[in-house]
């Protein structure tokens, strides 16, 4: 049993710590402790208000029937689902997890999301583009110092910050990362042009032999720059279930993808007193092949999936600046602790603004104008997400079913059940003692997990020695 000491001595605020004690001491506690349980610890849970019935269709029976009237508060309280881990670390581990599956799908294979084994065998990279320079920043270069004489710890604040903020083109990042998306999409389009170039065939005849399929996310870099990896991959004709042409080798997309990047641009007109100016990929572009697991490749398909789901929870966390839109400028001076670099760039998103008003600058300020999605893919490089959310719900519903006695749909194709549902929303978040109780569920199931996990690896080593 926590004690109010045991509490106060984990540093809790004395407003969090009375609400603690008004929550625990609350009635229907427990069945609140089973609700957040429920969402794996979330720190913004949805609450509704509703009622549900499930009827046999034939007899009228009311099979079951449930209200949030019983609930504590009149609520039930769901997952809000949001990817990011600064926001939400319960629900971004559950979008990770569903974003290591996606890509790790589309690597080893899995019948069960829709990926033939087979694809294993296919040509595929792993390639990382990244934004051009806009003037020299603090950093750990190999040979130990940096170009203000400093030999920077690994960690330290000025690490990716202006070496000089007046010269540096604060107004041209944040319109790159503002334009990345259109780069991207550039090289999806260059890339088979350059494939059926190098291949000495017409683009329509490259549709006939060779697809493309990708998968990428987003990142930013401590300078407030964004980057993407992808996962590139080979297919045949048919996408993943047919094999590509002999000739469709890694070095084969490795040059293609390279000229693509190098093809890719964005002309911007000039505006008031900004000028024109031409966007492009910066020159370090790296791709590495994607080995097998186990065959004792650098770069694994485990890593690379694993690399990938890390950096989907993200945004631009890495640079110090908010994770929620800002309502005007002056809420800036709020914000002390918030890096000059980066309030450099928020500013440039104010300032560039109405000189581009169809790139909503400022709305995106928080991302330092990045206004694309954070992961994607090619249609017929593996599942979906939303697949495999519908799997989970499908699972947990047959779960449900179970518990309640009612008919299995899939085991008996003649049972039948009407569900009327009818559901409210009624606010979202928690209070400070709730956001407490909620973060130490979290912990707990996490450090479950991971237990769970060293156990398995335990058995799986002891079943191979």
């Amino acid at each position: 049993m926590t004690t109010s000491a045991t509490l106060a001595a984990a540093g809790l605020d004395p407003t969090t710590l009375n609400d603690l004690f008004r929550v625990a001491g609350s009635p229907g506690f427990d069945r609140w402790q089973e609700q957040i349980r429920r969402t794996g610890g979330c720190a913004e849970p949805i609450h509704l208000t509703g009622s549900t019935k499930t009827i046999d269709p034939t007899t009228g029976t009311v099979l079951h029937a449930y209200s949030t009237d019983k609930e504590p508060g009149g609520r039930l309280r769901v997952a809000c689902g949001n990817r990011r881990a600064s926001r939400c670390p319960a629900c971004a581990w559950t979008y990770a997890g569903d974003t290591y599956h996606l890509i790790r799908a589309g690597l080893t294979g899995d019948e069960s999301k829709g990926t033939p084994h087979t694809v294993r065998d296919h040509p595929r990279v792993f390639a990382t583009l990244t934004a051009p320079s806009f003037g020299p920043v603090h950093n750990r270069p190999t040979s130990g110092r940096c170009r203000c004489g400093v030999g920077h710890a690994e960690g330290a604040p000025e690490l990716g910050t202006a070496l000089d903020p007046a010269t540096y083109d604060y107004a041209g990042a944040v319109l790159w990362n503002n334009h990345a998306g259109h780069l991207w999409r550039y090289v999806t389009i260059y890339l088979p042009r350059e494939l059926a170039a190098r291949a000495g065939i017409t683009q329509r005849e490259l549709k006939e032999r060779l697809r493309v399929s990708y998968g990428k996310v987003a990142e930013y870099q401590k300078r407030g720059a964004i980057h993407f990896h992808a996962v590139i991959r080979f297919d045949g004709p048919d996408g993943p279930d047919t094999a590509p042409p002999s000739w469709a080798t890694i070095d084969l997309l490795t040059d293609a993808l390279r000229a693509a990047a190098a093809r890719a641009e964005v002309a911007l007109p000039a505006s008031g007193e900004y000028p024109a100016r031409v966007l492009r990929w910066g020159t370090q572009l790296d791709v590495q092949p994607i080995g097998a697991f186990g065959h004792g490749e650098d770069l694994t398909e485990q890593a690379v999936a694993s690399y990938v789901a890390k950096y989907a929870t993200k945004a631009a966390e890495a640079t110090g600046t908010v994770d929620r839109r800002i309502g005007e400028l002056s809420e800036l001076d709020k914000l002390p602790d918030l890096p000059d670099h980066t309030r450099r760039l928020i500013q440039a998103c104010s300032e560039l603004d109405p000189a581009y008003p169809d790139r909503k600058l400022w709305r995106w300020a928080h991302m330092l104008g990045f206004r694309g999605h954070f992961s994607t893919k090619s249609r017929r490089y593996s599942t979906t997400l939303g697949a495999l959310r519908q799997v989970r719900a499908d699972y947990r519903a047959a779960q449900q079913r179970e518990a309640l006695g009612l008919p299995d749909l899939d085991d008996d194709p003649e049972a039948t059940t009407l569900t009327l549902a009818h559901w409210t929303y009624a606010g979202h978040g928690l209070t400070p003692g709730e956001s407490w109780l909620a973060a130490q569920l979290h912990r707990d199931i996490q450090h479950n997990r991971d237990a769970a996990r060293e156990h398995r690896a335990e058995l799986a080593d002891l079943e191979g020695a």
